[in-house]
């Protein structure tokens, strides 16, 4: 890339990682070309997308985003380095790697910063085995409605007990 080129890369970047809802950077040595196209039409089906980035670039990048110092570190950023960017669910990228990482070992986790706040590799590990968001509000829903079910149900053993007594007493007299 001449200068010029990155100059634009790093302003394109910059503003990516301003408008992300989470980025996740990951280790992505050992996923060949055809796992990493695999992988990057999984992230797209959830509004995900990965891009490879030179870890200088990516530096100076967040900086300029103002991307969490502990996430630009020079352990952080060593080795072969892409981003995950979620546009809009900023769990569900995360879950596509995790679950693309159990079946292969590649990527694996480095650090991401999800709506601000900083994650580390094993944070990152625990939110990619959640269950999606749809899984976890009808659960929400389930745990909500219960209780509701319930005092229907409590509320219904009386009338049912009538309706037989009632039932039982007819049969009685008619024979």
């Amino acid at each position: 890339m001449k200068k010029a080129e990155k100059v634009t890369f790093i302003d394109g970047l910059s503003q990516d990682l301003q408008g992300a809802k989470s980025v996740v950077l990951v280790n992505y040595s050992g996923l060949s070309v055809k796992s990493q196209q695999e992988l990057k039409s999984r992230l797209k089906a959830v509004n995900g997308r990965m891009v490879v980035v030179k870890n200088t670039l990516l530096k100076l990048a967040g900086q300029k985003a103002g991307i969490n110092k502990e996430t630009l570190t020079d352990t952080v950023l060593s080795g072969q380095t892409a981003l995950v960017i979620a546009d809009s669910d900023p769990i569900a990228p995360i879950q596509v790697v995790g679950k693309f990482a159990k079946e292969g070992d590649v990527p694996k986790f480095k650090v991401g910063v999800i709506d601000g706040k900083f994650f580390d590799t094993i944070s990152l590990s625990q939110l990619s085995i959640l269950p999606g968001r749809d899984v976890l509000l009808g659960q929400l829903l389930g745990s909500l409605i219960s209780p509701m079910y319930g005092l229907v149900a409590t509320l219904q053993n009386p009338l049912q007990k009538l309706v037989y007594v009632i039932d039982q007493k007819s049969k009685e007299v008619s024979n």
